[in-house]
């Protein structure tokens, strides 16, 4: 016995051509993936207030400077992060105003 839907067939056509899929689903775990790291959470709030070398950020944040590579190039692969070399050394900033957003709205939502 097929089952009925209570949804009309313009709200069942809506959702089915809204909830990602693929390569867009893929993307948008990755994205997400991204706030579900302490470390990479740490990073990002501190590149929020001021671009960085990885001295810097390994010193304020106390991590060791393998680690904070190693996180550094995740959130720059995901597009989060960018960079800009003077001289020998390269600073950390963020891609854009979103992610501080973003981050923001879910301490919004969390109520703190």
């Amino acid at each position: 016995m097929a089952q009925m839907l209570l949804l009309d067939g313009r709200t069942q056509e809506l959702v089915e051509g809204s909830v990602p899929d693929g390569r867009t689903l893929q993307s948008l775990v990755r994205f997400f993936s991204v706030f579900a790291d302490a470390t990479r959470l740490r990073i990002l709030s501190a590149l929020a207030i001021s671009e960085m070398c990885v001295t810097d950020l390994s010193r304020v944040l106390e991590l060791n400077q393998t680690t904070l590579s190693h996180q550094l190039r995740f959130l720059r692969d995901a597009g989060l992060v960018r960079t800009e070399r003077h001289g020998k050394v390269i600073f950390y900033y963020p891609a854009g105003g979103i992610v501080n957003d973003i981050m923001l709205k879910g301490i919004e939502f969390l109520g703190y």
